[in-house]
């Protein structure tokens, strides 16, 4: 639905099922199992329950091309996905033969998913996907700036799963043989952007925000790509963040996202709704919601960029109930970080921000020294430092608090191709990608 008056009677349009029609007539398969992480591995996009933070110590502050550098690996083609690490191994995703400045016919268009050895960087394995349909025309500003391979792959350490918008869902054993592809629609939204949503993992599902392909969010059988359910609703269009699940292994866990002018609380095991709310932020939605305890955060939004807290734990439509604030301060594209009750981010063009996540209360915005084309990545944080890769000026170190604080800037100077991805970080190192490498930097001895 588009007509705000009309959220809160129906809540997240299905059709001509509306919001109780998804809450009760969902297809149910129970799921079953665990995902297990070990210390070190960055699994999924943003990482460790998609927080976007690492616990472990002894990570760079400063590198170049000769400083505390470890390796840099030539890529196939461009990707604004972000790599992931299991093990000794380091995952990402590309494309090529179409796009990109490079030219060339649709048909030609293939993704790439990667395997490279952590230490050393080099290549262990490559599969490759052809596109099975037509995708969106590279042109226009969505998919120029982003590509066809923005989606960041996801691993249990028993196989990798990657997303491939209208190519589909496909799945590999750790080594590279390909185990199935499930396609979750041909669609496209009305700006003709292409997506960017992560799959995650729940149990023995697969998780999909198929919201441009077919304004669905799918739960897919690990092990075969079968759908288990579907929660589809023409509310999902111009959705581009990733779900999240919190509490996985308690007694109501959840499945988070945000999309245009609602939040919604799903449960991961049958995608049936747990609870939803309004909210101010129209227009597309492409930062991924954060989440603590209590509250459920969401930004974006289009003319008007915005944040929002909604509190947990609700039931049915809680829009007049858990709102806890709004702020016409928010990123448009990149994703913010929670550390210690405030929320970290640099925008897209450029501007280092700051809110209380308790009240909402903007702590600062200060635009960065040559911030060039600004972030689209998200930020991370590891030792108690924040790092905002920028599209163009290499990646902003500086440190959480009351006033912005830059540490240190750090690039390499001879790639001047984009860098839009987060960083991975794991046991010290940092994992970056731009359009052209993928690179390891670590404190050497």
């Amino acid at each position: 639905m588009k007509d705000s008056d009309s959220i809160r009677c129906a809540g997240p349009a299905l059709g001509s099922m509306g919001w109780r029609g998804l809450a009760a007539g969902l297809l149910v398969l129970a799921a079953c199992g665990a995902m297990t992480a070990k210390a070190g591995n960055w699994a999924q996009f943003r990482g460790p329950g998609s927080a976007g933070v690492s616990e472990d110590k002894g990570f760079p502050v400063e590198w170049d091309e000769s400083k505390n550098f470890a390796w840099k690996t030539a890529l196939p083609g461009p990707g604004s996905s972000s790599p992931i690490v299991w093990d000794n191994r380091v995952y990402v995703t590309c494309y090529s033969g179409y796009g990109a400045g490079r030219g060339g016919s649709m048909s030609k268009l293939k993704r790439h998913l990667l395997c490279l050895g952590r230490d050393t960087g080099k290549i262990i394995w490559e599969q490759t996907v052809a596109s099975t349909v037509r995708e969106d025309t590279y042109s226009g500003r969505g998919i120029v700036e982003h590509g066809y391979a923005s989606h960041t792959p996801v691993t249990d350490g028993e196989r990798i799963y990657a997303f491939f918008g209208k190519t589909g869902a496909v799945a590999f054993d750790m080594a590279g043989k390909k185990l199935w592809q499930t396609s979750l629609g041909t669609q496209s939204g009305n700006r003709r952007w292409g997506s960017s949503a992560s799959p995650v993992l729940y149990k023995d599902l697969v998780i999909v925000n198929a919201a441009d392909e077919s304004r669905a969010i799918y739960g897919l059988d690990k092990k075969t790509g079968k759908v288990k359910w579907t929660a589809p609703s023409d509310q999902l269009e111009l959705t581009y963040g990733s779900p999240v699940i919190v509490d996985a292994n308690g007694p109501k866990p959840e499945l988070l996202l945000a999309m245009p002018e609602e939040i919604w609380s799903l449960n991961p095991a049958d995608g049936k709704a747990r609870w939803y709310a309004g909210t101010p932020l129209a227009g597309n939605i492409s930062p991924t919601v954060v989440v603590d305890a209590n509250r459920v955060y969401a930004f974006g939004g289009y003319p008007r960029v915005g944040s929002v807290a909604v509190r947990r734990n609700g039931k049915g439509d809680v829009t007049d109930t858990h709102i806890a604030w709004s702020n016409r301060t928010g990123p448009y594209v990149p994703t913010p970080v929670l550390s210690e009750g405030r929320l970290y981010w640099v925008g897209h063009r450029g501007t280092a921000c700051c809110l209380e996540a308790k009240t909402g209360k903007t702590v600062f915005e200060t635009r960065l020294e040559d911030p060039g084309k600004g972030c689209y990545a998200a930020t991370v944080m590891a030792d108690g430092r924040l790092y905002s890769v920028t599209r163009t000026r290499g990646t902003a170190v500086w440190k959480p608090g009351g006033a912005f604080q830059e540490v240190s800037r750090n690039r390499f100077e001879s790639d001047a191709s984009d860098f839009n991805a987060a960083p991975a970080l794991s046991n010290g190192a940092i994992f970056l990608r731009s359009n052209r490498f993928l690179y390891c930097v670590q404190k050497q001895k």
